[in-house]
């Protein structure tokens, strides 16, 4: 069989598995959850063997420390991996939640119900934890998920699925509730996007070229997981040493991320006090400071900003930073170069904090905390799919309840329209 051949077959069997899933119980798909992880945990070595391989041909083709740390999965990952699972079989079931009701004047119900988005299709980049996630939560939503990872994480992907599937098995989850493309022939990406009437969503998760790519060829609603061009403003009202922690957090507790800070904005009125002290950190730990004409005058060893930084989602340890005027001109440049990811405002001031929040168009807008917080884990959601950046259907950390749509039902007792 050819890759189109090989693709329709995988759609097709999504597509029947997804009517299967209807009708398992939630305790049905909490059980099949538990089996997953046992599974994982069981297979570990397997798993680590198989990243080992990854990561050696990753170091051989030139993969950056950023990427190979994506790449890389640690006990402490792969505990997590299975503590996901868990977590989310621990999470209220949506599928068949009522979101409202109401009665018309003619005696008729009108329920909106949540159900399935149906068959989703996940095409995202070096992360292999990402598998398990984006497997669990679209089994806990009743959806058959297709998977496309990275070449770079082709052994990976292959064991955590295989694992998934063994173990979903034994506890009676349907054949193919949960199918990865292993082909790994760009082509196979071209494809699956393309199959309308079968796959019902395609979330990308990765960089800007890839969603720009399969945004460009696909013909099934996409949900962007887009740049996250994260920044952190401290205003005039900051507390120093809150300022401090929370910028460092957010640049280095783990750059690689896509709710890591890329840009620092600092109000004029605390650039002499904050910078230097925050320019001492960020050298400790190895970032590279790119900075404005204003902010280089009080950091003279900073590199000098383009305005290609301030659109730049570095993903590694650079920063750029910028010396602002006003929360309005912090607002501006956040609204004109960002991302709509994550955005974080450091100050005291409640008025400051509250026009922060209102005029700041991103999913998430966080106040003296780290940006590093926008994620499902973190929300409370379990594992999360991805952080919408768009505004329609989903938007910021996507968990079960937007893995599923609506409809309505409508009961009577024998009206007719007139």
């Amino acid at each position: 069989m050819n890759l189109q051949q090989d693709i329709s077959i995988v759609c097709d069997n999504a597509v029947a598995a997804s009517r299967d899933l209807v009708t398992l119980s939630t305790r049905k798909k909490n059980a099949i959850l538990q089996a997953m992880s046992d599974e994982i945990d069981s297979r570990r070595s397997a798993i680590h063997a198989a990243n080992e391989k990854d990561l050696e041909a990753s170091k051989a083709a030139g993969l950056s420390a950023a990427m190979l740390d994506r790449l890389e999965l640690t006990n402490a990952r792969i505990d997590a991996m299975m503590e996901g699972l868990v977590n989310v079989a621990g999470l209220k079931d949506p599928v068949g939640a009522q979101i409202s009701r109401w009665i018309r004047p003619n005696g008729l119900e009108i329920l909106k119900i949540r159900v399935p988005i149906g068959v989703v299709a996940i095409i995202y980049e070096s992360r292999p934890n990402v598998t398990a996630d984006a497997a669990g939560l679209c089994f806990k939503a009743s959806n058959a998920v297709i998977l496309r990872g990275g070449k770079e994480a082709k052994r990976s992907n292959a064991e955590i699925v295989d694992a998934l599937c063994a173990g979903g098995a034994r506890k009676g989850m349907p054949a193919n509730a949960i199918q990865l493309i292993r082909s790994t022939d760009r082509h196979a990406v071209g494809e699956l996007v393309r199959k309308t009437g079968q796959v019902d969503m395609v979330i990308p998760r990765g960089g800007a070229g890839l969603i720009r790519a399969v945004t460009e060829q696909s013909l099934v609603p996409v949900l962007k997981h887009f740049e996250g061009i994260c920044h952190t403003y401290i205003d005039a009202a900051a507390n120093m040493d809150m300022a401090l922690n929370i910028a460092e957090n957010a640049k280095v507790q783990r750059p690689g991320v896509c709710n890591a800070m890329e840009t620092l904005l600092v109000h004029e009125a605390v650039a002499d006090q904050f910078l230097p002290k925050f320019a001492k950190r960020m050298a400790t730990a190895g970032v590279e400071m790119r900075g404005d004409p204003t902010s280089r005058t009080v950091v003279p060893e900073m590199e000098k900003a383009t305005d290609e930084d301030w659109t730049t989602e570095y993903l590694d340890l650079t920063l750029a930073v910028r010396v602002v005027p006003s929360v309005t001109a912090a607002v501006d440049h956040i609204n004109s170069f960002g991302s709509r990811h994550t955005d974080a405002i450091v100050s005291d001031d409640v008025a400051a904090q509250k026009q922060f929040v209102r005029d700041v168009d991103s999913s998430t807008v966080c106040v003296n905390a780290s940006t590093r917080f926008a994620d499902g884990g973190e929300f409370g959601m379990g594992a999360e799919i991805g952080i919408s950046t768009d505004k329609l259907h989903a938007r910021g950390p996507m968990g079960l309840e937007e893995l599923t749509t609506y409809k309505y039902h409508v009961a009577g007792d024998g009206q007719i329209r007139e």
